[in-house]
């Protein structure tokens, strides 16, 4: 017993050490240190801990998880954000010097209203400072943020002056973040009270941050928030003045005092992820984006994959060589490089949303695959059945229609499941272009609730369910097409008529 008393009298008192050892930045130097994709905090601490190894995450709120599962040893963040943080999280704690000061300004688009829209900023940027309202925002939405009370006046807009696009995180509290179905925050409210201002009706894009700035200087949106200034940024954008400065802390692993039951946590939990504010419908919303992009993609790439084909299998060598080099370059690029060379360049200029752009995307990379399945199964079926079904009559159309592709089908129809499931997987990505589909949906009530259970594991569900359903639509097709699953009467029909 003697023995085992001191083993854990030295598992606490190295415990102790351990959750101490972190007083100042030095000490991090050589441990792994979190930092958000694109925001450039951790060039503020590069010097000062030359052994750490950075890694990057999408959304803030998942640095936490790393955090407490021991996958970093601390982050960067702003220290606004660390307060919304630390009242859903009282275990977080900061070291008490800080990584430095970053100022924030707005990135404006490449379009005709350029020098406009970054007149009247700079000139409401500096009205809001000599009459307070920069101050009032800060207090009331950092000061003295309360996620679950602070609305932002979404309305009594005029937009004698147009719209205005503008992308913000949507995911970041206090500066942007969904409640109650409606963009909130500082970011916001700031836009909100420009665009009453000088007579534009703003219309918001949930963007991840790092998509922000390349959005903007391709013209697809007019404004992006919260973009941290440095020299490189301003030689390549256009940025407006600084509407506010903060400094970034390391968030660290402290003490916390709280004592909640397991079944009072998972209650709770529940409750913020469905229950307040109707979250619930976000999720049924995300999971019909998701679906419907799905399906029309499927629908649209399994036509457009056909036609090609059938173009194709007459023989032309520029229509071949032309369908094979798309095939290359598609079947070899990322699904989400794919998507955001569609609509950061290809449809840059155009107001086609970003929903369609999936749809587009997806169809091309499922006509593709349609391609190669078509090109499977008829190669599979025997130059004898067309010449035997040329024999007895049939044309060429015929032939193919109603002898090759019935066979070729059972050839690839197993493939074409797989293939559509793939593409349920597939398009959890399309959050990267502003769409906000079941994925996105997921990260957004995570950044409110500041929970990961509940949000990912129904998420995961509600993809099970999606998937389940429409393979067994193809698997119903490709029974009712199988000549062993049709009863004997089904397949002497045609003989007893001819009779």
């Amino acid at each position: 017993m003697k023995k085992i008393a001191s083993i854990i009298c030295l598992i606490l008192v190295a415990g102790c050490l351990f959750a101490s050892q972190f007083t100042t930045i030095e000490d991090l130097d050589g441990h792994d240190i979190g930092v958000q994709t694109a925001v450039l905090y951790e060039e503020l601490i590069t010097d000062r801990v030359p052994n750490s190894t950075i890694q990057y995450y999408t959304m803030p709120n998942d640095m936490i998880l790393a955090l407490t599962s021991g996958k970093i040893d601390a982050y960067l963040i702003e220290e606004v954000s660390y307060g919304a943080q630390k009242k859903n999280h009282p275990e977080l704690t900061v070291l008490e010097e800080p990584a430095g000061f970053i100022s924030a300004t707005c990135i404006i688009g490449e379009n005709e209203r350029q020098d406009r829209l970054l007149g009247e900023l700079n000139q409401f940027i500096a009205d809001s400072r000599e009459n307070g309202l920069l101050d009032e925002l800060y207090e009331y939405w950092i000061a003295d943020f309360d996620p679950i009370n602070d609305k932002c006046d979404v309305t009594g807009f005029t937009g004698e002056n147009g719209v205005i696009s503008v992308a913000v995180e949507g995911g970041y509290e206090p500066f942007s973040f969904i409640s109650d179905g409606h963009e909130s925050g500082f970011d916001v409210d700031f836009i909100c009270r420009f665009a009453r201002a000088y007579g534009y009706t703003p219309q918001f894009y949930e963007v991840p941050f790092e998509s922000i700035a390349p959005g903007v200087e391709s013209g697809k949106y007019d404004i992006g928030m919260n973009i941290v200034v440095s020299a490189e940024r301003n030689e390549s954008g256009t940025l407006s003045d600084v509407y506010y400065t903060t400094p970034i802390r390391l968030v660290i692993l402290g003490e916390d005092d709280t004592d909640v039951g397991f079944i009072d946590s998972l209650k709770d939990s529940l409750y913020k992820t469905f229950i307040r504010e109707n979250r619930w419908e976000l999720f049924v919303q995300g999971a019909f984006v998701t679906v419907l992009i799905t399906i029309t993609s499927i629908l649209a790439g399994t036509i457009l994959g056909f036609l090609v084909y059938m173009t194709c299998r007459k023989g032309s060598v520029i229509a071949n060589r032309t369908t094979n080099f798309v095939l290359w370059l598609i079947h070899g690029m990322p699904t989400v490089l794919l998507l955001m060379i569609l609509y950061y360049i290809v449809f840059g200029s155009s107001s086609l949303s970003g929903m369609w752009v999936s749809v587009v995307g997806f169809s091309l990379m499922f006509a593709c695959s349609m391609i190669d399945m078509l090109r499977v199964g008829c190669n599979a079926i025997g130059r004898g059945q067309m010449e035997a079904s040329t024999a007895l009559g049939y044309n060429e159309h015929q032939s193919f229609f109603r002898i090759i592709l019935p066979q070729a089908a059972q050839h690839f129809l197993p493939i074409y499941r797989n293939e559509v499931v793939t593409l349920i997987k597939e398009t959890s990505v399309v959050g990267y272009i502003a769409v906000l589909d079941l994925t996105k949906i997921s990260d957004l009530v995570r950044s409110r609730t500041y929970e990961a259970f509940f949000p990912l594991i129904v998420t995961a569900i509600m993809y099970f369910v999606i998937s389940a359903l429409l393979t067994r639509l193809v698997t119903l097709v490709e029974h009712s097409i199988d000549p062993r699953r049709r009863k004997k009467d089904r397949i002497l029909k045609g003989i007893r008529e001819h009779e």
